[in-house]
């Protein structure tokens, strides 16, 4: 049977425990950093695009630009690439180079160290828009949220 002291002791300990793991996080996890310090975006935000739009239409690895997201962006552009083949499989189209052209970019900056911005792709057969989220960190740039619309 355990006295209030066996169980205060045991509280302690968890408490510990979990400071513990929060100064870890902090000293060992993702670092945020401030606009400033951080690179122009605009090219990245471009290439990313470009990217994005040639992994979907097989052209391009998803490996690529594995380093510049988070990764759940990539789960979810993993899907979205495996779909694309099923459907060219389907259809018996090889993957080919998209011929596109980027139109405007529109570039926000909801807090610091962390802009949204959403780029017009023109195609032959339809105009796209690609909306990209980037966070700084680790000293860089890295995409946490990206759709092709």
């Amino acid at each position: 049977m355990r006295t209030s002291g066996t169980t205060a002791a045991a509280a302690g300990a968890d408490e510990a425990k979990a400071a513990n793991r929060q100064d870890d996080d902090e000293l060992f996890g993702r670092q945020r950093v401030g606009t400033r310090e951080l690179p122009d975006p605009r090219p990245l935000l471009e290439n990313l695009t470009r990217c994005v739009i040639e992994i979907i239409a097989g052209a391009r690895d998803l490996e690529q630009i594995a380093r510049w997201l988070d990764d759940t962006v990539y789960t979810t552009l993993l899907k979205r690439v495996v779909i694309s083949a099923q459907a060219r499989q389907a259809a018996r189209r090889p993957p080919s180079r998209p011929a596109f052209a980027l139109g405007g970019v529109t570039i926000c900056e909801p807090k610091d160290g962390v802009v949204e911005a959403v780029i017009v792709v023109r195609g032959r057969a339809r105009t796209r828009a690609v909306a990209i989220r980037l966070e700084g960190l680790d000293r860089r740039w890295r995409a946490t949220a990206i759709h092709v619309l």
